[in-house]
């Protein structure tokens, strides 16, 4: 199927695409990576009678190190992401960057795009919710920051105004001693995980000092396991207290059944990858080098 015929308009600078927003209204839509927005449009589930293409302005794709934060401009590939020195940094990231989909979807799909869509079953926003991370929103005349939690309000809802967009989202490296990894469990490549969990600790030799972690495909958002972080937090990391975090994620979870499986089955999921995911982030927060994949079906 075709998308309804659409005015195209490529948009110079994000003040201009914002500026063509509050023109347009609802009838607009951005163009950034086109990995969710441009399916939609083909089935006309999806269908802007204005188009706003992104990629033609300069300066919109970069990742930066400064005093402490990475910056990522809006049009930043997860591509360029997985091949950034400065993003390996924090291994959590080049986790997610690196996992997303296959090569061709890496290759266009943007991080800012990503975060706007809110999609409940996307990579990013589980991943950065376990980090300090800010979105950088602007409009035509006015530039704001958003904490991501504040920032996405529900499945495919964000706190945007109908004017604005991403410009850049801006994470803080974690301290020394810190270690993450993201986990997703998937039936192909390509496919949208059946059940994802992301754990960032900070260590202190055995000791866990503060946790995060979050859950991802099996709610309407990310899900923030806060007594699974409790179960960790101030406690030597052992088995035991592993287990506990576990099971806690799992009670957290709030899947539903479809042909990915059932909500039990997806429970279960989420308690193994936890686990998993908190063995390699103690590895990583003690300094050894831990390469993660995604576990496929």
């Amino acid at each position: 199927m075709y998308p309804r015929a659409f005015h195209y308009h490529r948009a110079s600078s994000l003040s201009e695409a914002a500026a063509m927003l509050a023109e347009f209204g609802d009838d607009a839509k951005l163009l950034a990576g086109g990995q969710s927005l441009i399916p939609l449009m083909k089935l006309r589930f999806a269908n802007p009678s204005h188009l706003v293409d992104l990629n033609f302005i300069s300066g919109t794709s970069y990742v930066r190190e400064e005093n402490g934060t990475l910056r990522f401009g809006a049009l930043t590939r997860h591509a360029e992401i997985e091949a950034s020195p400065a993003a390996a940094k924090v291994p959590i990231i080049h986790d997610c960057a690196a996992g997303i989909a296959d090569v061709q979807v890496r290759n266009r799909g943007t991080i800012g795009g990503s975060l706007a869509e809110a999609d409940p079953s996307s990579d990013w926003a589980t991943v950065l919710i376990t980090l300090q991370t800010e979105v950088r929103c602007q409009n035509a005349t006015r530039n704001r920051g958003l904490q991501l939690a504040d920032f996405i309000k529900d499945a495919y809802t964000t706190a945007l105004a109908h004017d604005e967009l991403v410009h850049e989202v801006a994470v803080k490296i974690p301290p020394a001693g810190a270690g993450g990894a993201y986990l997703a469990f998937k039936r192909s490549a390509p496919v949208y995980p059946t059940a994802s969990a992301a754990v960032q600790l900070a260590m202190e030799g055995e000791v866990c000092r503060d946790a995060a972690i979050a859950l991802g495909c099996v709610g309407l958002m990310a899900i923030k396991a806060r007594d699974a972080e409790a179960a960790l937090r101030g406690q030597s990391v052992t088995e035991k207290t592993v287990a506990e975090a576990a099971e806690a994620a799992r009670a957290a979870a709030d899947p539903q059944s479809d042909m990915r499986g059932s909500a039990d089955y997806k429970r279960t999921l989420v308690g193994a990858l936890v686990k998993r995911a908190i063995d390699i982030a103690v590895r990583r927060a003690h300094g050894e080098q831990v390469e993660v994949s995604h576990i496929y079906a």
